[in-house]
């Protein structure tokens, strides 16, 4: 894949900018960071050249200065509230927050329980983090907040929330997802640090939308597209037009929320020292760009990646209709359709020509197949034939012999009882992996996985969870649609 992004670039500036940003205060700085930090593969899709872990690195180059606090609503505990991504339970992924920090040699400083209110899993859980040795604190639900700001800034307010003592000059709030309170968590220390003669400052740290390309650019809409479920919208920042005169592109959100933020900021300071929201953010991602037509392509092909993900969350009823046409919306908005995605009008094509499920993925500018039959799932059997194409091995060529296979089938019918005995994608790959210890030809398409990643691929049925979860650690950008053939996919 064509580089559109110079991360190296991106790392030193973001750098630059934080420190900057710290400057401007009494040397003490709250960072609200929303988004991924250590897996950020929407950029990396959109911006080829963006490496996932991007954030990290900037954070890693300025860990001397650097402490984090991770926020964790009650409410959210309470509910059971999971990552859609990994599948951990809001709490689970704040222990594996802290476990990933500090093995980037990162501090965290402390845990917050947000909206804590006597919640009995939350207070099972303060517990644990106690237990554990980890610094946690309790923030509680604030009537009136974000509106009432008078209520908000007294003792009966922030000031009823426990301080966290922090002692690096760089502070990065976190949380396991949306919602965690990242940034009522900022506000409370500014509001602590203030009675304390403290002047700190309170800036986020942004990727998308990026505030200097323009409202309609694919990438752009790219961002929007990937939160079409959250309702969000990119806008105009009108507040930095008025101030500045500059077009500047920011979302809903931080423009609803900004003349509450502004006028706290001047009960604390004083003064407010933003005048728009794109001030408060610190993103220099835009200016990383070092392909913008190779954006642009990459951006398209998410959104159109996004689509067909909607649709089959729709059809599980994971998604509204209202995203699944918003995304729509936005495809026409950029005259593109499911066509644009090469491998989906190649996976149909070949679907109806030998009338079974089908897998297609493109390597490179060349389109590999792999069908179901007997013995393979559609996904194992495209893997294996795009290994075998990478390691220019002859496509009839079996890999793995029937000897190695059948035991491994009698295995999931007669011990695990299986649905099906067809191999799945993780089989494949460890009989391959035991088969490259005799076999050079085994072992030279085995040494081609690593390439598969950013390899494009689509299924016209859905794919089975087994198979889907190795594609995902494969790193290939997988979609899926819902074949009409009833026939098939009651087969599948």
């Amino acid at each position: 894949m064509k580089k559109a992004f110079d991360n190296k670039k991106y790392i030193r500036l973001q750098k630059d900018k934080i420190l900057d940003r710290v400057n401007q205060f009494d040397n003490k700085l709250y960072i609200e960071f929303g988004g991924k930090l250590f897996d950020d593969y929407h950029a990396s899709r959109v911006l080829p050249g963006f490496e996932i872990d991007s954030k990290l690195k900037v954070l890693t180059t300025l860990k001397k200065q650097i402490e984090v606090i991770i926020s964790i609503s009650a409410e959210d505990i309470q509910t059971g509230k999971m990552r859609n991504d990994n599948g951990l339970a809001y709490e689970d992924e704040v222990l594996n927050l802290v476990d990933k920090f500090e093995n980037y040699g990162l501090v965290v400083g402390g845990i917050v329980i947000t909206m804590y209110n006597q919640q009995p899993l939350a207070k099972i859980f303060y517990q644990k983090l106690k237990n554990l040795s980890l610094n946690v604190y309790l923030h509680y639900p604030i009537s009136g907040y974000p509106h009432q700001t008078d209520f908000i800034l007294s003792e009966e307010g922030f000031g009823k929330n426990e301080y966290i003592e922090t002692t690096h000059p760089i502070v990065i709030v976190t949380g396991p997802g949306p919602g965690s309170g990242k940034m009522a968590t900022c506000l409370s220390q500014l509001y602590h640090d203030n009675l304390k003669g403290i002047r700190s400052g309170y800036a986020k740290y942004e990727t998308f939308p990026i505030w200097n390309l323009s409202l309609k650019h694919p990438v752009n809409l790219a961002y929007e597209a990937a939160t079409a479920d959250l309702k969000d919208v990119n806008m105009i920042d009108y507040f930095h037009l008025d101030a500045y005169g500059k077009s500047t592109v920011n979302y809903n959100r931080d423009l609803e929320v900004f003349p509450v933020l502004n006028k706290m900021f001047e009960k604390i300071y004083g003064s407010s020292p933003y005048l728009s929201p794109t001030d408060m953010g610190v993103n220099m991602v835009g200016f990383a760009i070092s392909d913008e037509e190779e954006a642009i392509k990459s951006s398209k092909q998410e959104i159109i990646r996004r689509y067909l993900d909607a649709c089959r969350l729709n059809k599980m009823g994971k998604f509204t209709i209202d995203a699944v046409e918003k995304i729509e919306r936005i495809m026409n908005e950029l005259s593109i359709t499911t066509d644009d995605r090469r491998v989906v009008r190649a996976a149909l094509d070949y679907t109806q020509k030998v009338n079974c499920p089908v897998v297609a993925i493109e390597v490179g500018k060349h389109i590999v197949y792999g069908k179901k039959t007997e013995l393979f799932t559609a996904s194992a059997a495209a893997v294996i034939n795009a290994l075998k194409y990478l390691a220019k091995l002859p496509k009839e060529m079996p890999l793995l012999s029937y000897s190695l296979i059948e035991p491994i089938q009698n295995l999931k019918k007669e011990q695990l009882k299986k649905r099906t005995q067809r191999l799945h994608l993780n089989d494949v790959l460890i009989a391959l992996a035991i088969t490259a210890t005799t076999n050079e030809m085994a072992k030279a398409a085995l040494s081609q996985l690593p390439k598969l990643a950013r390899a494009q691929l689509h299924s016209n049925v859905m794919i089975d969870t087994d198979d889907i979860e190795i594609i995902h650690k494969l790193k290939i950008d997988a979609t899926m649609g819902t074949y009409q053939d009833t026939k098939l996919l009651k087969e599948f």
